[in-house]
């Protein structure tokens, strides 16, 4: 089954799915899955600028996949094209084959081999934070009350991840010669560096926290701007930062602690620009019910449980509409976004044998008729 799994792979990593530029169509890489799923009824949906999905089902389940199609950019770091893989003694190279393409072709080499009901829904905008694709499958009447979420997890249920939040702040000064006085409270750069300085100590103060073995506040300050020359007042500064919270941690009462981090007056802007739940989404009470339930699934499911991880996924999109959700995939979250990307062998062909162990065993989550 491994020598299906690396041609399906193979193939998939020859498209060009880089996101940015997201020029992604129904075509390509969706022509080629469709070819693949005989027996499935498949629709394929352009929801703009690039993010196309395609859902595929064969009997009637109640349980959807979920894979990403889309890879970050390649750096000038490869040592070979990116989009040409590569096989060696225990892994293979190749853009996206770790996050997530490998999963991709373990769920069709698993389909073809298996009559069991399925639901596949395969995305090309995760990579952008702008989920069109999930949310427009889970705004539509899908019926389905379990996701299992592909990311790199070596082949081990997740249950719970961070959320995610990324900031916009514009700081205003007053322009003016550097000289003078003013300056220590006029330059909005002065602004946006106490502000830094408070939202730091915010952070540390949070670094007892902890969920499902997860501990204290994610943060980073990204960027900050602003300025003309170092003799003169700064008339205007941008920052922008995020922040990945607990499950237990609200995300909207953190927002306005950060915002209250700068001082009175100073802030012409602070914007929220993208916002991802954590996994389990929900209060401190309801998310707990809902790791609990997706525990039961993965034993149920018989997938070994892993610890919970620092990173975003979309299954958190899943949990927030209400469905029991966990991420499942193959590769190590480490090769992720690297340049000569890689997966084991026996990672893809663990994670193969178990999603057609799953299907053969009628554990797809079917539906009473």
């Amino acid at each position: 089954m491994l020598d299906d799994v690396l041609t399906h792979l193979e193939a998939l990593v020859s498209f060009d799915t880089r996101n940015p530029p997201r020029l992604i169509g129904t075509g390509g890489i969706f022509d080629y899955i469709r070819a693949q799923l005989p027996g499935f009824r498949v629709e394929v949906s352009d929801h703009g600028d690039g993010a196309v999905s395609l859902f595929a089902v064969r009997g009637n389940p109640r349980r959807v996949f979920n894979v990403h199609l889309d890879t970050v950019p390649s750096s000038e770091a490869w040592t070979a094209d990116p989009h040409v893989m590569r096989r060696f003694d225990d892994r293979v190279v190749g853009l996206g084959v770790c996050d997530i393409k490998g999963a991709a072709a373990g769920l069709i080499a698993a389909a073809n081999v298996t009559e069991g009901d399925a639901a596949f829904l395969f995305s090309s905008d995760e990579e952008a934070n702008d989920p069109r694709c999930i949310a427009a499958f889970l705004g539509s009447d899908h019926g389905f009350s379990e996701a299992i979420i592909a990311e790199p997890t070596r082949c081990e249920a997740v249950l719970a991840h961070r959320g995610i939040s990324s900031v916009l702040m514009k700081f205003k000064g007053e322009a003016g010669h550097a000289s003078g006085a003013n300056a220590l409270t006029a330059s909005a750069l002065h602004q946006a560096m106490r502000w830094g300085g408070n939202a730091l100590d915010l952070v540390e103060g949070e670094a007892n926290a902890r969920f499902g073995g997860l501990t204290g506040l994610r943060f980073n300050i990204g960027k900050v701007e602003g300025g003309i020359k170092a003799n003169m007042i700064a008339p205007s500064a941008e920052v922008r930062f995020g922040f990945r919270p607990l499950p237990s941690q609200d995300i909207d009462a953190l927002h306005l602690r950060f915002g209250s981090c700068a001082t009175a007056g100073a802030l012409d802007r602070y914007e929220e620009t993208f916002r991802g739940p954590s996994l389990p989404a929900g209060d401190v009470a309801s998310a707990e019910e809902r790791r609990l339930l997706a525990r039961d699934l993965a034993d149920e499911l018989g997938l070994p449980i892993g610890n919970a991880v620092d990173f975003w996924t979309e299954a958190s999109l899943f949990s927030q509409a209400g469905l029991t959700a966990l991420v499942y995939g193959p590769g190590d979250i480490a090769q992720a976004h690297t340049a000569d990307e890689f997966v084991t062998l026996d990672q893809l062909q663990r994670y193969a044998g178990t999603i057609t162990r799953l299907l053969q065993n009628n554990l797809s989550g079917t539906t009473t008729p």
